[in-house]
Formats: structure tokens, C-alpha cells, sequence
């Protein structure tokens, strides 16, 4: 009986999946509304209303459709927000830039130290997103490979993320960040800052990403949330998360970043006791993705006010 049951769930996957890949290879032409009514039909079960949606990730679609600032596209371009981040929190929050090329055949190896990171300008979440912690064992041609795959890609075909639609193609090289203290880690803490209306209301710390990844829910007291979601991991981690020295401090910072936005969410890091700006996120998970209890996927929405009424 069990395998017939996960036998019933695989194929139902699969075929979830395989519309979904019609509607993305077969279907994008249509229009960016019809085409995210299809695509959350197909990957979440129902079909948006887009009259009155009420769930947060309904309401991400509406947004995606219905919230277009032309600054959004400069927001979300790895390298030029960090002007815009530098000019309302400061400079010493921002992670330091070694160089910036258009293509990744451009970059010049021999001006970078022996640790670095890579990111291409247009990608989302960790696409397009090279480490290098020892340079004599880095391979360039796997890194150029990988910077060229997300080079190519496109973020708003499939997703309809407009804001990425123009943002001008380009590699990043950061510093290498690492905490001093704690040499046994390599891997940052995450906080994510789910900020509704201006005001941060929950912030999502991601974990050991490049190992056992975990995700946690705290408020902004730091009591520890019974949810998870959007992202594929659903899993907590095994100890509590200590509250940031300088939790006070990050609110502050979240509040400047997201005032006068509907809904964004704002990333940082804390390496030994400070505070760095990661990058800011209007669409999470493109708005795709279940919350577990299910309930949070409405009361999320519920926080998130919309701008105007159709």
C-alpha cells in the first residue's frame, strides 16, 4: 500500500511538472498575467484571484503584474544597489567590490586576492554564484563555465520577475567574507527580513546552506515561529538560533531599505558581531512555494496590504 502510494505521488509530481514545463517552453508568449495564472494553476493546485487575492503568494503574483517601479530593476541588480544601499545605511555595510567586468572572458584573475566570490549582476538567489577560498586549487574554466550558464539565463521569461528584465549583464568580484572568530564555519548565517509595508515582521535565518541546510522563523522579539516555507528545504534546524548582538540595529537598517515598499525582503549578514547588506528580494521564491501549517500561507497575506485596488 505504501509503494502504491508513492507510486500515486511521483507520478502526480511528474505530471504537475511536466504541464509546467509546456507552459514555460511552449507558452511564453502569452502575456505576463495569463501566463503566472497558468503557471501558479499548475504548480499550486488553484488559480489566482486576481480580484482579490489573499494568500502571500497570490499576492506576490499580483505585485509581480500590478507594482512596477522602474527603480526595482536598479534594486535588484547585484552591483548597482549597493550605491543605492550605501546611500541610505552607509558605506561600511556593504561588502567590498574588487572588480566588475561584462563578460566572465574579462575578468582579469591575476587582480584578484586568493579568496573572492563571483556573482553575475542578473541572477537571482545563489545562480551564478562562484567562491573561491584557495585560488591555487580554483578551477578557472569551471568558473567560467558556470558564470557563462547564468550569463545566458533569463530570469524573466520564466518567472516574470519584470524588474530583472533589464538589468545590464555584468560579473561582480566581492571580497570574501569569513568570520575571524569562528574559523571552523564557512559557511554565513542568513538572515532574511520579511518586511510588509515597511516594517520588518519576520526574518528568515538560513543556515549550513552549502551542507545541511536548515531554515528558521523568528519575530522581531525572537521568538522562535512553528513555520516553514517557499523554499524546497522545510526543516529546522537542530539548535535554536541565538539572537543577533545587534538585532535592534538590523531592524533599524531593514526599516530605511524598506520604506515605502509594499512588500521586500532585505538580506543580511553578520560576521562577528557586524552587520553586512546582502541583497533585497521583492519576489521570494517567485512567490511559488508551500508554507508548513499551510494556515501561514494566509496569514502572511494578511500582512502584506496591497497598494491599489485593480
Amino acid at each position: 500500500m505504501v509503494s502504491i502510494k508513492r507510486g500515486i505521488k511521483y507520478l502526480f509530481h511528474n505530471r504537475v511538472q511536466f504541464v509546467d514545463s509546456i507552459v514555460k517552453n511552449y507558452l511564453s508568449f502569452l502575456p505576463d498575467k495569463l501566463y503566472l495564472s497558468l503557471r501558479y494553476r499548475c504548480l499550486m493546485g488553484y488559480w489566482i484571484d486576481w480580484k482579490n487575492p489573499r494568500t502571500f503568494t497570490e499576492k506576490i503574483q499580483w505585485l509581480k503584474v500590478y507594482n512596477r517601479k522602474p527603480e526595482y530593476t536598479m534594486m535588484v541588480d547585484k552591483y548597482a544597489v549597493k550605491q543605492y544601499v550605501a546611500d541610505r545605511i552607509g558605506e561600511e555595510y556593504i561588502i567590498p567590490t574588487l572588480g566588475v567586468w561584462d563578460t566572465p572572458e574579462d575578468i582579469d584573475w591575476n587582480s584578484l586576492p586568493n579568496q573572492f566570490v563571483l556573482k553575475t549582476t542578473h541572477g537571482g538567489g545563489g545562480c551564478g554564484v562562484v567562491v573561491c577560498r584557495d585560488k591555487r586549487r580554483f578551477s578557472k574554466q569551471d568558473a567560467i563555465a558556470k558564470l557563462w550558464s547564468s550569463y545566458n539565463s533569463e530570469i524573466y521569461p520564466n518567472l516574470r520577475e519584470w524588474p530583472y528584465k533589464n538589468v545590464p549583464k555584468r560579473i561582480i568580484a566581492e571580497e570574501f567574507m569569513a568570520s575571524v572568530k569562528n574559523t571552523a564555519s564557512t559557511d554565513l548565517s542568513d538572515y532574511k527580513f520579511f518586511c510588509f509595508n515597511g516594517e520588518p515582521t519576520y526574518c528568515q535565518v538560513i543556515r549550513d546552506r552549502y551542507s545541511k541546510e536548515t531554515i528558521d522563523f523568528y519575530d522581531m522579539e525572537w521568538n522562535h515561529q512553528e513555520f516553514v516555507g517557499l523554499n524546497p528545504v522545510a526543516r529546522n534546524g537542530l539548535t535554536p538560533v541565538a539572537r543577533p548582538e545587534h538585532l535592534d540595529e538590523m531592524i533599524g537598517i531593514c526599516r530605511k531599505l524598506a520604506n515605502d515598499h509594499t512588500f521586500v525582503r532585505v538580506d543580511l549578514y553578520v560576521i562577528d558581531e557586524k552587520q553586512y547588506f546582502g541583497e533585497l528580494t521583492f519576489y521570494p521564491a517567485s512567490g511559488i512555494g508551500t508554507f508548513l501549517p499551510e494556515v501561514w500561507n494566509g496569514r502572511l497575506g494578511d500582512l502584506l496590504t496591497l497598494p491599489n485596488a485593480m
